[in-house]
């Protein structure tokens, strides 16, 4: 099997998530063998739900491992330590330092062990001799069960409990409707004991929750600030509000390219949304308040309107085309990094070319309509007042 991985990404995605990929399935208990019954049945699972990809369990798989279990009441028996036996493996398999070696300013230990002719099989390791106290040389079959078995070759731990990471990527589809889909398959499908094992997922969807909550409360705030900017601009409520009224319609204009072009609303998105929105309002600002010049000059409601409407339409027009150029090719890439610039280049091009629209024909039409209902109802009020 071979794989490409990015060291860079996926060293963030380590740190999101505890494995490289965009998200991970942690099966939590205490036994192994169920741990990766369970994680085995969630890869199967997963298999059948659109748009998982690169599925394996993190951890390696079970290696043959060589076991010596110690018979204490034997050892006590022949009069020897569990420390005899533990030196007799430590040198006799894993080796023991002797001595040591300098060369210059190095130093390199002198490792003593048995050569692998004597240690190579269970049986030869049980016939490694050990000395009692009164001289007599005892096996150490006779002290300790040699036998070969398979386990963990890695143990991995979260707050203290024991956990095998299932880990996968995502192709084709969204972050949100892929994970309610796969959690469902999983209720399904996977059955295990819930009072020793816990299933949790982790990743992206994590600080993608995170941004979403903290956009709940930075989008409202941004608006509100745009308003009373607006306020402050105009003095006037119903124009700020006028002027507002574009970033319903921009946002339409950017949600439609987004179902266009296959994407979907995530964070990066969100993002190019609060960019679009203070473009969006930049433009209605350049228009009405050149309108509003125009009738401090004393101008009819009708001529200033349709003066400013064709004095801004070149300025709109060419500062919307310079910010659109500039981000078309973000917009259309497709290399490496794309997926986190592209939407949120998409929802500004789109978005703006459909506020643009608005700002240069429909928003000096609708400021005509409301001015003028609005001196109508002044001029009566005034009248009915004398």
């Amino acid at each position: 099997r071979v794989g490409f991985s990015q060291p860079m990404i996926d060293g963030v995605m380590d740190k999101i998530s505890g494995a490289h990929s965009e998200l991970v399935v942690k099966v939590y208990g205490n036994d192994f063998q169920e741990n990766r019954r369970i994680a085995e049945s969630i890869i199967e699972t997963l298999r059948s739900v659109e748009g998982a990809v690169d599925l394996d369990i993190d951890q390696e798989p079970p290696l043959p491992q060589l076991q010596i279990v110690m018979n204490r009441d034997a050892i006590a028996r022949y009069a020897l330590n569990i420390s005899d036996v533990a030196d007799l493996i430590e040198v006799a398999i894993g080796g023991k330092a002797i001595a040591q070696l300098y060369q210059s300013d190095r130093m390199y230990d002198i490792t003593c062990k048995y050569k692998e002719d004597y240690r190579d099989t269970p049986e030869k390791i049980g016939a490694l001799m050990l000395t009692s106290s009164t001289g007599a040389k005892i096996p150490l079959s006779q002290v300790a069960d040699i036998k070969l078995s398979t386990g963990e070759s890695t143990i991995t731990r979260e707050m203290n409990r024991r956990h095998l990471t299932v880990k996968l990527n995502i192709r084709g589809r969204d972050l949100s409707s892929f994970l309610d889909e796969a959690q469902k398959a999983i209720n399904q499908n996977v059955h295990y004991d819930t009072k020793n094992f816990s299933i949790k997922w982790g990743g992206q969807f994590e600080n993608q929750k995170r941004a979403y909550s903290h956009l709940a409360i930075i989008v409202p705030i941004a608006l509100m600030l745009m308003f009373i900017l607006l306020y402050a601009t105009f003095g006037k409520v119903r124009q700020a509000g006028l002027v507002l009224l574009i970033v319903p319609l921009a946002l339409f204009g950017g949600m439609l390219a987004l179902n266009v072009r296959g994407m979907t609303l995530n964070v990066s998105s969100a993002v190019g949304f609060i960019a679009m929105f203070g473009l969006s309002i930049q433009n209605g600002i350049i228009m009405v308040s050149h309108i509003n010049g125009l009738r401090t000059q004393g101008l009819p409601l009708r001529d200033s309107v349709l003066l400013g409407a064709k004095h801004r339409f070149r300025p709109i027009l060419m500062t919307s085309i310079t910010t659109i150029l500039g981000l078309l090719p973000a917009s259309l890439a497709t290399g490496i990094g794309s997926d986190v610039q592209r939407p949120l280049a998409t929802v500004i091009v789109y978005g703006l070319m459909f506020a643009t629209l608005i700002s240069m024909f429909i928003l000096p039409a609708v400021y005509f309509l409301w001015e003028k209902k609005y001196d109508k109802c002044s001029n009566t009020t005034n009248n009915e007042s004398f």
